[in-house]
């Protein structure tokens, strides 16, 4: 079973998303970058739509990784795309602050300090999640993941206080190996498309 992530980037550049996608191994899944400079990101039935013109096939597993205004698009196009009878793997959310975040597919919140993964945690903290320690501006937590220091943090043992020290981008890698665990191998290659 084939994996697509989908690239819902907030209002900004685009060239920070571009680095955002550079700085992480997609190998074995194929990535989709929503135009945010074109439609609005968080608006979940553009993204939709976006899906549906790009004919993705419905049994294919959907990885929809979000990003500040993002994060609403891409929570709400998670939800049409079930709706419709498509398969949603997983939702990530960068700094989705003040958004909630539930459904029935596993959630992962990343957040770019501690206050902002603090005040989140009652709209939602997912399965787990993941902090930046130290702190980062909001914008260069998405252009560079691979350079944003933190911990994870498993949200399904209420009791535990274990944290792991990763950076975000490791910790993006990470989740999309245990999710190709869970896939049928497929042995294909990265494929972007915009």
């Amino acid at each position: 079973m084939s994996a697509i992530a989908v690239i819902c980037p907030g209002v900004h550049a685009p060239s920070l998303t571009q680095s955002f996608v550079d700085s992480v191994n997609w190998q074995g899944i194929e990535v989709l970058m929503f135009p945010s400079d074109l439609y609005p990101g968080y608006c979940g039935l553009d993204i939709y739509h976006f899906l549906s013109r790009h004919q993705i096939d419905r049994t294919s597993q959907l990885i929809l990784i979000g990003f500040s205004a993002g994060v609403v698009g891409a929570i709400a196009a998670a939800w049409l795309w079930q709706l419709s009878g498509g398969k949603v793997e997983a939702l990530v959310a960068f700094d989705g602050w003040g958004v909630p975040l539930f459904g029935n597919f596993e959630i992962y919140r990343f957040s770019h300090d501690y206050f902002t993964h603090v005040t989140s945690a009652w709209l939602g903290t997912g399965v787990e999640s993941f902090y930046a320690d130290p702190p980062v501006a909001h914008l260069e937590f998405w252009r560079s993941p691979h350079l944003t220091n933190g911990y994870s943090i498993s949200n399904l043992d209420i009791f535990s206080s274990l944290k792991q020290s990763i950076t975000a981008a490791n910790y993006l890698q990470y989740l999309l190996n245990k999710g190709r665990g869970k896939r049928e191998e497929g042995g294909r290659e990265s494929k972007y498309i915009v």
